[in-house]
């Protein structure tokens, strides 16, 4: 490639940056209809180029996301786990750290509340208060237990230099095999033929009200909003919130200003590691009842980073987009019991999805991060 070629690109990238950059939020939003719509489009053109009737399957989407109270429960259920894993990767991305580690501190979180609980339970008695001192002490354990694997790689940042975006996948895969350990060998059910843990005491559940799922709670609904609002005040109405995005983004501002870089650095990983611990302790007490291999728990990690840019990374935007997801895992579930197409083409038009609503935030982000867009930026 020549210099005049290598300047038109980057003219074009630059133009595109700034675009990008000086987005009004409805611009924002508009771009994360379009590129969602756009995706499905060309997930449809696939199903049918596959053989399959995209109109049939277009509609099963819909029926299997929203279709029927049984299919809200289900998208809800699985909003609920999204809404929670996306706000803890918002955190660290606000503050311009990249936990790519929030699978990890789900798994973390979620087998600390299976562990506490059994082992605790012996020592309370049965009944509605026992399991509520349960359901507090496995909550307390999973927040610390993922607050604490995501300070981790904080500190690792913060004093060592590490690049989190490395600490953090290489924990998740930690994370990944010594739960699996734990749940193949000193906490497996003797009595079950399956690999896994033994289930939670019957008192240690959440209330089915207003759905009749027995995997969905509303007290489950209302704690991940709280959660939500909690972020959100934190983050754009206190100091500790502001001291977050300007030691992320303009660090010579904060250490002007008197922020230890440093400690908010593992400050904001810890924050944004017990959130995901928590949506850990929301997913065992609420759907599953016992852990089991962590490889086959969900991506819930995983997903939260694209449910996360394409909120662009606003503690209120995670739960549209965390609804979108939810919608789309209960529609994949919908289709693959009631149609013949290949669960690899429905893995393969969700991925689409998730690819297309996360690059244009993404490049956003590198824009950012690159000082593509312009040199005043």
């Amino acid at each position: 490639m020549s210099s005049s070629d290598s300047g038109r690109v980057r003219a074009v990238l630059d133009y595109a940056a700034a675009r990008m950059l000086d987005a009004t939020v409805l611009e924002r939003i508009g771009i994360a209809i379009a590129s969602t719509t756009l995706a499905l489009l060309i997930g449809l053109i696939i199903v049918a180029a596959a053989g399959h009737n995209p109109i049939r399957f277009a509609n099963q989407l819909v029926v299997g996301s929203f279709g029927s109270e049984r299919a809200i429960a289900r998208t809800l259920r699985y909003s609920t786990i999204f809404v929670l894993a996306g706000i803890a990767v918002a955190i660290a991305f606000r503050a311009g750290v990249f936990n790519i580690g929030v699978q990890g501190q789900f798994i973390v979180g979620g087998i600390a509340t299976v562990i506490s609980i059994i082992w605790l339970a012996p020592l309370l008695p049965d009944g509605m208060i026992g399991g509520a001192v349960l359901i507090l002490v496995g909550t307390l354990a999973a927040v610390i237990s993922g607050g604490l694997y995501a300070a981790l790689p904080g500190v690792l940042k913060a004093y060592g230099g590490a690049n989190e975006i490395i600490t953090t996948i290489m924990l998740n895969f930690i994370a990944i095999g010594f739960v699996g350990w734990l749940v193949s060998s000193p906490f497996n059910d003797p009595e079950s033929t399956a690999t896994r843990t033994e289930r939670l005491p019957d008192n240690v559940s959440l209330p089915s009200i207003v759905f009749e799922d027995p995997n969905l709670s509303i007290v489950g609904l209302i704690v991940t909003i709280a959660v939500v609002a909690f972020v959100a005040i934190v983050m754009t109405r206190t100091s500790f919130g502001y001291d977050m995005v300007t030691s992320g983004y303009q660090q010579s501002a904060a250490k002007y200003s008197g922020v230890d870089a440093k400690r908010m650095i593992v400050s904001t990983m810890t924050f944004s590691g017990i959130v995901a611990g928590l949506a850990g302790a929301v997913f065992v007490i609420m759907i599953q009842g016992y852990y089991t291999d962590p490889s086959g728990v969900g991506n819930y990690g995983f997903d939260a980073i694209a449910i996360s840019l394409l909120a662009a990374n606003n503690p209120i935007g995670v739960i549209p987009a965390g609804i979108l997801f939810g919608g789309l895992e209960s529609a994949s579930s919908h289709i693959q019991i009631n149609s013949n197409v290949p669960v690899q083409l429905i893995d393969g038009v969700v991925g689409l999805v998730v690819l297309f609503v996360a690059v244009p935030e993404l490049f956003r982000m590198i824009a950012r991060r690159t000082g593509l867009g312009g040199d005043d930026r």
